[in-house]
């Protein structure tokens, strides 16, 4: 597969319902498990449609996460750069930097964490109050909270938040003139090597430096390289999810008045709106066989480049009954939203608890929270690596 097909389905692909995935991901999944699109770069790539199949992709050791390798296919403008990213990578140099990481983002470093988001969760409440209504709560929530939770994370001081959240937000936005994308880059870099510097702190980054810098387990660039990941995962995927799932549940009163009731069917809520909405999509999913292969009906070639599609998998009628319908008491904790297999999202066990106390804080103290437009009158993002919204006016 070296070169386009002509008529293939090409990426990105226009989404004419924001409470679903593009409509040409439900024909190609019952088309095929696996079917050729094209890159919006003009290069080919399997598109992977099926859940399924997108387990078989995201675990099987044929298929590599190492864009770096000469096997695969590049366009011209390929925007893909080798920058040394852990993810990707394949093991055993992946599971170098999982490991140093799971040390810090597993369950229990996350359950210890749990009060600094709660303060975190309130604070920005407050201030959403303090601003009175009508606010835009995508603005002053749903990508403040995450921003904070970073901030927490990584040691950064009050006085910094604001330069810190200016900067991921210009990072988040794939139509920002090129030069002001560089130029946040460089400021986020040259302060995490700060961060770096001030290894006896007790931040996560400052742990790390501290224990792995001295040992050689970890070089200065990829600490700050690594840092530098998490801060773009870790914030517009929570960020799209509050703001997502908020407008979800309020279109959903039944269900919504059910969760304020009873608050354990909270996980579950999580869980599905992951599932619903599955934010990270086809960028998130980038990968290159090594070797010849079949899946399903596709012969694949080493060399040929796949992209999973998440939000196509997630609403897959074999894995998922009524799987167009939004339900907080489905079962859907196998979903694909944060991957799954070697590469599954190393980030998952915090972005799941700050979801949930993200959730269970607006909706304990804001009861009467609700939307100040209409729903057909907001703008959603299609301008970012993530589906989401640009803003959210809401009363209370």
């Amino acid at each position: 597969m070296s070169t386009p097909e002509h008529g293939t389905p090409a990426f990105p692909m226009a989404r004419t319902c924001p409470f679903a995935p593009p409509d040409e991901y439900r024909r190609m999944r019952a088309t095929a498990p696996v079917v050729r699109a094209t890159l919006p770069n003009g290069a080919p790539v399997w598109a992977v449609t099926r859940y399924a199949e997108a387990r078989q992709i995201l675990s099987d050791p044929r298929i590599s996460s190492n864009t770096g390798r000469p096997e695969r296919p590049r366009g011209p403008d390929d925007d893909r750069p080798d920058d040394g990213f852990f993810v990707d990578l394949d093991p055993p140099e992946h599971s170098r930097f999982r490991r140093l990481l799971i040390s810090e983002l597993g369950a229990r470093p996350m359950d210890a964490m749990r009060p600094v988001l709660q303060r975190v969760a309130d604070t920005a409440i407050d201030e959403l109050l303090e601003a009175g209504a009508p606010a835009d709560l995508v603005a002053l929530y749903a990508r403040r909270f995450p921003a904070r939770v970073l901030c927490a994370l990584f040691g950064v001081p009050a006085a910094d938040h604001a330069f810190f959240e200016s900067r991921l937000r210009m990072l988040s936005v794939t139509s920002m003139d090129p030069s002001v994308a560089a130029q946040a880059s460089k400021d986020v870099r040259d302060y995490l090597r700060e961060l770096v510097r001030e290894a006896g702190s007790g931040s996560m980054i400052g742990r790390l430096a501290a224990r792995h810098l001295p040992t050689g387990e970890l070089t200065t660039d990829e600490l700050v390289n690594m840092g530098f990941l998490m801060l773009l995962a870790g914030y517009d995927s929570p960020a799209n999810t509050i703001s997502l799932g908020l407008l979800t549940l309020l279109r959903h009163p039944a269900q919504l008045a059910a969760l304020r009731a009873d608050p354990g069917l909270l996980p579950g809520a999580i869980e599905e709106l992951l599932r619903f909405h599955s934010v990270q999509d086809w960028v998130s999913f980038d990968r290159i066989a090594t070797e010849d292969m079949e899946v399903g009906s596709a012969r694949i070639r080493a060399g040929d480049r796949l992209t999973v599609l998440a939000a196509s998998a997630n609403r897959d009628v074999r894995a998922f009954e009524n799987p167009d319908e939004f339900d907080i008491r489905r079962s859907a904790h196998h979903h694909v939203a944060f991957g799954h297999g070697v590469h599954q999202c190393v980030g998952a066990n915090l972005a799941r608890a700050e979801l949930r106390i993200a959730f269970a804080t607006l909706l304990t103290r804001m009861p009467a929270l609700r939307l100040a437009v209409g729903w057909e009158e907001l703008s959603f993002a299609d301008d970012a690596p993530f589906f989401g919204l640009h803003a959210m006016p809401v009363a209370w």
